[in-house]
C-alpha cells in the first residue's frame, strides 16, 4: 500500500530534495513526513508501508519522471524487508541514465543497533543507516549529506562495520599491493581526535601489484591515478574532504574532483563503498 504525499504551494527558489518514506508503521510515517516537510529545501512525495509497495512506487515515479531522490527506509517490513527492497530499488536505478543528482539514495532506518543490518545495509547499496532515536537534526542533515553523494552511518555502528571489514584481509585471496623492500614507507597517522580503527594504505608511487595472483576490483582500481590511489588511501582511513584538503595541501575542490573520479571509476556509489572495495581488494588494512 502507498500514498501520495500532500504537496506544498509555496515558492521554492530551488527544487527540493524528493524524499520518499518506507514504514510499515503509519504513526512513524507520519512523523517523519512533519519533520520532513518542516524544511523548504526538503519535500516528502511518497509514502509505502512495505518493501513490495516500496518497489512498485519507485518505477511507477520512474515512469512519471519523478523518482524521488533520497528514501528513507525501515529495515523490518512484512512481505519484503527493507533490505530486500533497497537491494531491488538501487539495481533499477543503476538502470537509468540520469545525472548523480537524480540517483537515489537510501538510508536504512531501524529501531534495533545490529551488526547484521549494518553489514547488509552497506552491501545492499544503502548511502545510510540511522537509528530512529537519531536526533530530529541529524536525521534532516543526512538526508541532505546522501544526496549531495556521501554516506551516513550511525556513530555506534562505525566502528563495527570497520571491523567486520578488517577479516577479509586474512582472506588468502586477495594480494596486497607491497613496497619495494628497499623503501620504507611510513604509515599515514591517524586523523587527529579521531578513535575509529584505522587504515594503512601505502601510496600508488611505492606500490607494485603482483601478476600471480589476481584480487577483487582489480582493474577498477588499476584504472585510477597515482592521485585518485592516494585519495581512496584516505578515503578508507575514514577523512572526510576538508582532512584530505589538509593531508595533502590541495584545494576543497581539487579534492571533491579527485573523489568524485574516484568514485565514477570504481563504480562506487559513494564512499561507504570504496571503503569496502578498498578493504576487499587487500589495499586498506
Amino acid at each position: 500500500m502507498y500514498s501520495s504525499a500532500p504537496q506544498t504551494s509555496a515558492p521554492q527558489t530551488t527544487q527540493p530534495i524528493r524524499v520518499m518514506l518506507v514504514d510499515d508503521q503509519r504513526l512513524v510515517r507520519g512523523g517523519l513526513s512533519m519533520l520532513v516537510n518542516s524544511q523548504p529545501d526538503l519535500q516528502v512525495v511518497m509514502e509505502a508501508d512495505d518493501g513490495l509497495a516500496a518497489i512498485d512506487v519507485f518505477d511507477r515515479m520512474v515512469s512519471e519522471g519523478q523518482a524521488p531522490q533520497v528514501i528513507l527506509m525501515d529495515v523490518r517490513m512484512p512481505h519484503c524487508d527493507g533490505l530486500e527492497a533497497a537491494r531491488r530499488i538501487l539495481e533499477r536505478d543503476g538502470e537509468r541514465e540520469v545525472s548523480e543528482d537524480e540517483r537515489v539514495r537510501i538510508i536504512m532506518l531501524t529501531t534495533f543497533d545490529i551488526d547484521e543490518y549494518v553489514y547488509s545495509a552497506v552491501r545492499a547499496g544503502a548511502s545510510g543507516f540511522l537509528l530512529k532515536d537519531t536526533p530530529p537534526e541529524q536525521l534532516l542533515e543526512a538526508i541532505r549529506t546522501v544526496h549531495r553523494g556521501d554516506a551516513v552511518i550511525a556513530p555506534s555502528a562505525t566502528r563495527r562495520l570497520l571491523e567486520q571489514m578488517i577479516p577479509v584481509l586474512d582472506s588468502p585471496a586477495p594480494v596486497v599491493p607491497t613496497a619495494p623492500a628497499a623503501e620504507s614507507v611510513p604509515a599515514i597517522p591517524p586523523a587527529a581526535g579521531s578513535e575509529l580503527p584505522k587504515a594503512t594504505f601505502i601510496p600508488a608511487e611505492h606500490a607494485s601489484f603482483e601478476p600471480v595472483q589476481d584480487y577483487p576490483h582489480r582493474e577498477l582500481i588499476e584504472q585510477l591515478s597515482p592521485r585518485e590511489f592516494e585519495v581512496l588511501g584516505l578515503i578508507a582511513r575514514g577523512l572526510s574532504n576538508a582532512e584530505i584538503t589538509r593531508e595533502l595541501v590541495l584545494s576543497e575542490a581539487t579534492v571533491k574532483t579527485h573523489v568524485s573520479h574516484v568514485l565514477a571509476k570504481l563504480g562506487a556509489r559513494d564512499r561507504v563503498q570504496a571503503v569496502i572495495m578498498a578493504y576487499e581488494a587487500g589495499i586498506a588494512h
